[in-house]
């Protein structure tokens, strides 16, 4: 086990009984203390405060050019010590003592089942709400109308949605054993960590000790790539030693090229955009580096360097939209009055084309889609075909599944009665105020059961391999066909579509956080509805007034309010929305030949699964996960090559090498590491800002030259002229 287990739990002997997952096993206790109080006053207080206070700073740092995502591990170590703290000092005494109604303000010390319940609140405010992109866009990049009720409708009932579909959803990736989600293990190891008792053995650091000198140091390092040398978050040596080649910067940028040697010294851009290395398994870090591999190093370049659709034209890699001479595509040129695509404009200014990378982004994105049905139907169709036969058989139960059965379970109607009314909520937005969203009703609907489609084969992969895929090619593709020249409709379609599916993934994995900790599920649900509403008002409050008060917010004039995934989503817009796919993937378009991605990806899982069948004794082959493999670069843009090449080597050394050469080190320490790393990072950051960020106090030498490749983003075509790029001739 990471950590021993305290006396108070009923400890199971049985090892036939625990969890078939080796890593479950290792890390999850196998008892249960069902007198445990969760729903106590200062979970309330701190639950709230901890949604509160994470949704506001985690909307705050989103628009920033470095956007910093503060997690719920922050919250889970900062409200031990408050924790402790009111139960030492608040009164115990009994209210309305001798009725049905009496209660307590502190029921005595400060236990792991309401640590784990404000953990919940505090997982809510953790990541970020999508639907605010689409009031971002049409607000600044779009600079039209949308009105607060009507953001705060679309806000909510996205992130609200999902949880309809995760009830749906439970009994197949909550309940089973195999559907194991790795990440939830960093906080199954840091609760244990912060509540359990643990002798310490001669010559060897006890959990929390570790966990002290980790938060400690990752404290102490931030003000290096925070502040003082912020080159160290992209480490491009390369560009240093040919500093006046394109071609070298193309190769080495860590930022704006390939990340040939580039290194990121900064636990932010490695675990940015990919989560925590030392959450994933070793099989999904691999099939990550060779889909990486693949695509950064073979794909992209052999396009761009035999001038695949004039590519040398553009730069390598970029997220920008640019003319058939290399200059920036001026978009709001082609935008009519009526919000829509203005087809003469278009015809004049000609054909959007985009760069190198861009449009292979958008061809993986394609493959991995048919790659994740695939997959599911071949390695996990019967699986889940079984489950569904016997969901409630107790014999396929795992001994987390059997504890929890004996608590009061929450009724499949609640989690009806949130389905249909946020649906209905939905088409009445849309149609109600329709000039503002112009998605139709049965867009609505369309985009409900896209959703509920690919929950269950995208919750399976994530499930088991800690990567998330999303849903947004496969929504702006579909929408794009069927109703062309809508930029907002096609935002509303996507989040809807894409928004409800990733929030029903995360609801699942917090259900399955609180299925490992013995969390009364009636508790969980109350939490993970409260901390919604809570965070999706917190931050849509909080962007309502940076795009009120900051004049140039989004701008690439602004000094630190540039909105990187904001553009992105911007970009989709305009390619998918105001344009259409049929002007740019379909018949009218330049990049035809990319729909042929779809097939490579429906076919490759077959052949992955014909090969195990022929050679099942080589188990290596199931490990190939075709949708991870190919899917692997689907954060990029806005991540970067660094973010990958650093995740890649970081995983190697945890999942590979110190996993099968020190695992009793790994077993006891790997979780607490990421959570310490994590934490540490997230408390500097907070603190330069308010020392230093609020006062735009910076130190500008060549040290905080964030990549140093100023040629990275320049064209190779003969005779095409950017500012600060050198001419070819």
């Amino acid at each position: 086990m990471t950590c021993l287990v305290s006396s108070r739990e009923e400890r199971i002997e049985d090892s036939e009984e625990n969890s078939p997952v080796e890593q479950v096993a290792l890390t999850v206790p196998t008892g249960d203390d069902p007198s445990l109080p969760g729903l106590t006053f200062r979970m309330w207080v701190l639950g709230i405060l901890s949604c509160f206070v994470l949704s506001c700073i985690n909307q705050f740092f989103w628009y920033r050019t470095e956007p910093l995502i503060i997690s719920a591990i922050s919250a889970q170590i900062a409200v031990v010590p408050l924790g402790r703290l009111m139960a030492a000092k608040i009164t115990s005494h009994i209210f309305l003592k001798g009725t049905s109604y009496e209660f307590t303000l502190n029921p005595g010390p400060f236990n792991v089942k309401e640590h784990v319940l404000i953990t919940i609140f505090a997982n809510s405010g953790a990541g970020t709400v999508y639907a605010i992109h689409l009031v971002t866009v049409v607000k600044v990049f779009y600079r039209r109308n949308i009105s607060f009720f009507v953001s705060l409708i679309v806000v909510i009932t996205t992130q609200v949605l999902g949880f309809g579909w995760a009830g749906i959803y439970r009994r197949y990736l909550v309940e089973p054993a195999a559907m194991w989600w790795p990440s939830n293990l960093v906080q199954v190891s840091l609760f244990r960590a912060l509540h359990e008792k643990e002798e310490r053995l001669k010559g060897r650091l006890t959990c929390i000790q570790f966990f002290i000198i980790v938060i400690s140091c990752s404290f102490a390092y931030y003000i290096f790539p925070g502040y003082l040398f912020k080159i160290l978050t992209s480490f491009s040596w390369v560009c240093w030693i040919f500093p006046k080649s394109v071609l070298a910067q193309q190769l080495g940028s860590g930022l704006y090229g390939l990340g040939l040697g580039s290194l990121g010294f900064d636990w932010s851009s490695i675990a940015s955009y990919l989560g925590s290395p030392l959450a994933s398994p070793w099989f999904a870090t691999a099939n990550v580096a060779v889909g990486f591999f693949l695509v950064m190093y073979v794909l992209t370049p052999a396009n761009y360097w035999l001038n695949v659709y004039n590519a040398k034209t553009f730069p390598l890699f970029s997220d920008e939209l640019f003319k058939a001479n290399g200059s920036e595509y001026n978009i709001s040129s082609i935008v009519d009055s009526d919000f829509s695509l203005d087809i003469n404009a278009y015809d004049q200014e000609g054909p959007l084309h985009l760069s190198t990378f861009f449009a292979m982004s958008y061809g993986v994105g394609f493959a991995a889609l048919s790659a994740t049905i695939m997959h599911v139907l071949l390695f996990h169709g019967r699986e889940i075909w079984e489950q569904a036969r016997a969901s409630c058989k107790e014999e396929r139960w795992d001994i987390h599944t059997k504890l929890m059965s004996g608590y009061k379970q929450v009724p499949q109607w609640w989690f009806w009665v949130i389905l249909v009314a946020n649906i209905g909520a939905a088409i009445f937005v849309c149609e109600y105020y329709n000039e503002q969203l112009q998605l139709p009703w049965w867009g609505v609907l369309l985009a409900c059961a896209v959703s509920f489609v690919f929950i269950l084969p995208i919750g399976v992969i994530c499930a088991v391999t800690n990567q998330f895929l999303t849903l947004n090619v496969l929504t702006e593709f579909i929408i794009g066909y069927l109703y062309p020249g809508y930029p907002v409709a096609n935002m509303c379609f996507k989040v809807y579509g894409e928004m409800s599916m990733a929030q029903a993934v995360v609801f699942l994995q917090d259900l399955k956080l609180g299925h490992y900790m013995k969390i009364p599920p009636r508790n969980m649900f109350m939490a993970q509805i409260l901390g919604t509403l809570i965070a999706v008002i917190v931050y849509l409050g909080t962007a309502w007034w940076l795009l009120e008060t900051i004049p140039d917010i989004c701008e690439s004039s602004s000094s630190i309010w540039t909105c990187p995934s904001d553009t992105v989503f911007y970009d989709s817009t305009v390619i998918w929305g105001l344009i259409g796919p049929r002007r740019i993937f379909g018949n009218q378009g330049t990049y035809r030949a990319i729909n042929w991605f779809f097939l490579g990806g429906f076919i490759a899982p077959i052949i992955v699964w014909l090969a195990h069948k022929k050679f099942p004794e080589k188990n290596w082959i199931r490990l190939i996960n075709m949708p991870i493999l190919i899917g692997a670069t689907g954060r990029m843009p806005p991540a970067t090559a660094v973010n990958y090449t650093t995740w890649i080597l970081v995983g190697f050394l945890s999942g590979f090498v110190v996993y099968r050469y020190r695992p009793h080190l790994w077993k006891k320490y790997n979780y607490v590491l990421s959570g310490g790393l994590e934490a540490g990072l997230a408390f500097m950051a907070i603190l330069l800002y308010l020392c230093l960020g609020m006062e735009e106090i910076s130190l500008d030498w060549w040290g905080n030259d964030l990549d140093g490749c100023s040629y990275a983003t320049c064209p190779t075509a003969k005779g095409v002229k950017v500012d600060g790029c050198p001419v070819v001739s």
